[in-house]
């Protein structure tokens, strides 16, 4: 993966980590990303639509500083992300990613869901002709992909079986995606339920535990930019679905989809802080829930710089921490 070395427009947020509440335990953290030759980390991936290219950059700031990831748990895009990740598969997906535009990826939108817009269909086949499926069994990293069963209001976690299919359970935002029918369970996205699902990880054999929460407070001022972009990705739809009536009211800005993403978008950032604060990992890096937009995925290049920087930054604060 190539990162440019530009400035970025989105360099300019905060960063954040875990801040425990002893000195002996903020010191313990420290020692540990300072002293160990190899660190053996397990990765939580969160969920935040096209926020989620971050955690591409995160991931290669941890290779290239002898981190080895040995473990991950991911939901939504943290389960795309890190399932291609530990499939090996994550380098074509990006390179993908950056050569398609707009309409490209409204192509791979099937039109035709039920208890959603989108049936995924058309998404899935791409990627299975792009990467390929794998056993998550037979993966070389320990993978969990998170879902939630909106029947039965619990998590899923899914650690065996097709990878593809961990994936589009993942990933069913809802509204957007048709739930995913797994083993006899409707399932939306994990993050309905657990944005940043830390708990797979509580038994790995790993260094340290390092949570990547997509819904971090508010910065700066790029959310009216974001929503213009998105409501025009949705003018885009709408013009492309001809036959397809999308009213204004969805599209407008203060519309439906504005409310239900701003909605969405607020609840897991809510479930994300309590989740965190009474599992925290050793390392929390917090991204903002304005970075871009939820389907901003034509800002790939961006946004994997914006989450290598902030990783960067994160640790270097936590080697100068005062303890």
């Amino acid at each position: 993966m190539t990162l440019t070395n530009k400035p970025s427009s989105l360099n300019s947020a905060n960063t954040s980590f875990y801040n425990p509440v002893t000195r002996q335990s903020v010191l313990y953290v420290k020692n540990k990303v300072k002293n160990m030759k190899q660190k053996k980390v397990s990765l939580v991936l969160g969920s935040g639509g096209a926020r989620g290219l971050a955690h591409v950059g995160i991931i290669k700031w941890l290779e290239e500083h002898n981190y080895k990831i040995e473990s991950i748990s991911g939901c939504s895009i943290g389960a795309l992300i890190g399932g291609f990740y530990a499939a090996g598969k994550l380098d074509i997906y990006v390179e993908w990613l950056k050569k398609i535009d707009i309409l490209d990826m409204l192509k791979l939108l099937d039109f035709k869901g039920s208890g959603g817009l989108v049936s995924g269909d058309t998404l899935m086949a791409k990627m299975n002709k792009l990467v390929g499926d794998s056993l998550i069994e037979d993966l070389p990293i320990k993978f969990t992909a998170v879902a939630s069963d909106i029947d039965a209001e619990k998590e899923i976690w899914i650690n065996k079986g097709s990878l593809l299919h961990a994936i589009r359970a993942s990933i069913s935002l809802p509204l957007f995606f048709t739930p995913y029918l797994y083993n006899g369970k409707l399932l939306v996205d994990g993050g309905v339920l657990n944005p940043v699902p830390i708990a797979p990880t509580f038994h790995d054999a790993t260094d340290l535990t390092i949570a990547v929460n997509l819904g971090g407070l508010p910065v700066g001022d790029g959310v009216l930019k974001n929503i213009k972009q998105e409501l025009n990705f949705s003018a885009k739809i709408k013009n492309y679905m001809g036959k397809i009536a999308i009213p204004e009211s969805v599209v407008s800005e203060s519309g439906m989809y504005y409310v239900a993403n701003k909605s969405f978008d607020s609840m897991q950032g809510a479930i994300a802080r309590m989740k965190l604060s009474a599992y925290p990992p050793d390392i929390e890096l917090e991204i903002p829930r304005n970075l871009c937009g939820i389907f901003d995925f034509n800002r790939a290049d961006e946004i994997i710089e914006y989450g290598y920087n902030f990783c960067e930054k994160t640790f270097a604060e936590i080697e100068n921490k005062d303890v």
